[in-house]
C-alpha cells in the first residue's frame, strides 16, 4: 500500500513541522466533517494540541480505519473557547489540492495507544493509504425506516444536502417520532400528520434543534442553542402520509404512555 503522505506530495504539498491529528471521542468529529463543520470542530482545543505548523486531520472510523480529512496550516491561537473561557481556539487554512483525497482516502493505522496528537516525522511512514474511494465520504444512503437514528448533527446534513434517498423516504410517510437528550435520557415524542411528512417535521428541527416546539425551545433556552448537539431523533411508527390526523395524534398518545415522557420526560401534555 502507498503511503499517504508520499500522495499528499505527488499533489503538491510539502509537509513540514506537522502534527497528525487522530480525531476520535467526544463531539463525534465524523458528524462534524459530514456536517461541513470539520475546521471548527478541529480549532476547538481543551490544551494547546497544535504547536506545529500543519495539522494533518484523521477521522476514526473503525479499527484500524480512518477517513484523511485534509492539511491545515496553523496560523495561530488565542485562549479560550466559544463556548467557555478555558481552552484554546486556532486559526487555521485548510491546504488546496488535495480535493482527490480529503475525505476520499481511507488510511490503515493501527493505533493501539490513546494519544491523538502525533509528531509527523515519527508516525507519517505508518499511514498507508488502504482505499480511494469515487466520491467524498457522505452520510450515506437511507438506512430503513426501523434503522433510522440520528444526531442533530446528522439531522442537518441530510436536510443540507436535501439528500435524495432520505427525502424520498422521509417525505412520503408522516408518523411519530421521538427525541432523546442525551445527557439525561429525557425523552419528546412528537408526530408529523395533516399531509406534511416526517421530512418537512424534522427539516425545521434542522434550522434551529427545536422546531417551534415550546418544550424543547425552553430547554434551549436554558441550556443554550448549542445544547441541541446533545439530541437524538428516531422514529417510533411510520404512518401513511394520507392517514387521519385523529389516527396519527391517537399513536403520538400512545407512545407519550408508553414511555412516559408527560411528568418524567420533555412533554408538558
Amino acid at each position: 500500500m502507498l503511503k499517504l503522505v508520499d500522495l499528499i506530495k505527488l499533489a503538491g504539498v510539502q509537509l513540514h513541522d506537522f502534527k497528525i491529528h487522530c480525531a476520535i471521542g467526544e463531539g463525534n468529529p465524523l458528524d462534524a466533517f459530514f456536517d461541513g463543520t470539520w475546521k471548527l470542530w478541529q480549532e476547538t482545543q481543551n490544551q494547546k494540541n497544535f504547536e506545529c505548523s500543519q495539522i494533518l486531520s484523521l477521522i476514526y472510523l473503525g479499527p484500524s480505519q480512518w477517513l484523511f480529512a485534509g492539511i491545515y496550516e496553523v496560523l495561530g491561537v488565542k485562549v479560550g473557547r466559544p463556548d467557555r473561557p478555558s481552552g484554546f481556539t486556532y486559526d487555521t487554512r485548510e491546504v488546496g489540492g488535495l480535493e482527490h483525497l480529503t475525505g476520499r482516502a481511507i488510511v490503515a493505522f493501527d493505533k493501539k495507544f490513546r494519544a491523538s496528537y502525533l509528531r509527523g516525522d515519527k508516525w507519517a511512514d505508518s499511514l498507508l493509504v488502504s482505499s480511494i474511494r469515487e466520491e467524498r465520504m457522505t452520510i450515506g444512503e437511507f438506512p430503513g425506516f426501523n434503522s433510522v437514528l440520528l444526531s442533530f448533527q446528522q439531522i442537518r446534513t441530510v436536510v443540507r444536502e436535501s439528500h435524495a434517498s432520505w427525502k424520498a423516504a422521509l417525505g412520503n410517510v408522516s408518523g411519530v417520532y421521538v427525541i432523546t437528550e442525551t445527557t439525561t435520557g429525557k425523552q419528546y415524542v412528537g408526530s408529523a400528520y395533516g399531509g406534511v411528512g416526517i421530512w418537512q417535521r424534522w427539516s425545521s428541527y434542522a434550522k434551529n434543534g427545536h422546531g417551534g416546539n415550546v418544550e424543547l425551545r425552553a430547554l434551549l433556552d436554558a441550556k443554550g442553542a448549542d445544547h441541541a448537539q446533545k439530541l437524538q431523533f428516531a422514529l417510533l411508527e411510520v404512518c401513511d402520509i394520507n392517514s387521519s390526523d385523529d389516527y396519527i395524534i391517537g399513536r403520538e398518545c400512545h407512545w407519550k404512555a408508553a414511555l412516559r415522557t408527560i411528568g418524567f420526560g420533555l412533554n408538558r401534555n
